[in-house]
């Protein structure tokens, strides 16, 4: 493939069985468009490409998806997507103040049912409606949403399952904010103290380890015996 010879980065999607999303954020992305009339009829179309393998490349930034879909030629598609209104945000942050307690479990989609019906909301929640949706593809279908289109939005399903942190780029917001939200709500209420993500807090979430500053010691000194200065250690486990 041409990108590829080039050194640019190729991302396929790649479908396992029949069943296209596996996870919370891919199939509640998946039913969420899926719920709409504008696209339930349409949307099938795009279910064979994306099974068979055609989304040859698929990426997700800052409102925008861009695909290349193999179909009679190699296609290029753009989706375009609103940010998320502040105002819609906020309300999202506050709905579920106090619920979600660490990054991991919210990016695995382990919620209580209300957090859940919040983020999900049809009208109100995180995931984009079609009047805030733009589609574009260079193949000669004069549909809104051809078969490519589709093929890539079912893929964006997909990808959640793999990388569910893109929603939230995608949408314009900071996943980490539901979290620091959460616990300066929680916090507020018993102590009147926040907590917010932290190095200590990443360094439990993710497995890296973060030397603490405070066995650094002042300039002109020397280390006690057994440590080194001046280095962070990260270690991936």
């Amino acid at each position: 493939m041409k990108m590829a010879k080039k050194g640019e980065k190729v991302a396929p999607i790649i479908i396992h069985g029949r069943t296209i999303a596996k996870t919370f954020w891919g199939k509640a992305w998946c039913d969420h468009l899926e719920s709409f009339s504008d696209y339930e009829n349409r949307l099938p179309r795009g279910r064979t490409y994306v099974r068979n393998g055609s989304v040859i490349h698929l990426s997700i930034d800052k409102g925008k998806i861009e695909a290349l879909v193999q179909g009679s030629s190699l296609y290029k598609t753009k989706i375009e997507i609103k940010c998320v209104e502040n105002k819609k945000w906020q309300k999202i942050l506050e709905n579920c103040s106090g619920e979600i307690d660490s990054v991991v479990e919210l990016l695995q989609g382990k919620l209580s049912s209300s957090v859940m019906k919040t983020i999900t909301n049809r009208d109100s929640g995180l995931f984009p409606n079609p009047s805030e949706i733009s589609l574009d593809c260079s193949c000669p279908d004069w549909a809104e949403m051809c078969k490519h289109v589709a093929a890539v939005l079912y893929g964006v399903g997909a990808r959640l399952d793999e990388e569910p942190e893109l929603l939230f780029k995608l949408r314009h917001v900071d996943h980490l904010e539901l979290i620091n939200s959460a616990g300066l709500k929680t916090a507020t209420k018993h102590s009147g103290t926040g907590k917010t993500v932290t190095g200590q807090n990443l360094s439990e979430l993710f497995g890296i380890e973060i030397e603490d500053s405070s066995n650094l010691s002042p300039k002109g000194t020397k280390p006690p015996s057994g440590k080194t200065v001046g280095k962070r250690k990260t270690k991936f486990r």
